[in-house]
């Protein structure tokens, strides 16, 4: 079942805001696990690219940076005295 987003779309709103950045994070991911292993195919036919280990590498840790992002920015719990 895909994520949905129930409610009125108010981009000053932390909970949405965080919930773009999940989305963002995931279309990232994708992105990265499509045209990386693309590239290690084509590699594996056709002739070697020397700087793709470097390369993956590098995106990698843009994706990590970028997961550290989502999760150091995502909103406080609130309790149930805010709540109220």
């Amino acid at each position: 079942m895909p994520i949905r987003w129930y409610g009125n779309a108010d981009t000053t709103d932390p909970t949405y805001q965080h919930f773009a950045r999940i989305v963002n994070f995931t279309l990232h991911a994708m992105a990265f696990a499509a045209f990386n292993s693309g590239l290690w195919f084509i590699q594996q036919m056709r002739h070697p690219w020397p700087h793709l280990d470097s390369f993956s590498e590098i995106w990698l840790a843009g994706l990590c940076i970028h997961l550290a992002f989502v999760v150091v920015k995502r909103p406080k719990a609130k309790t149930t005295e805010e709540q109220t």
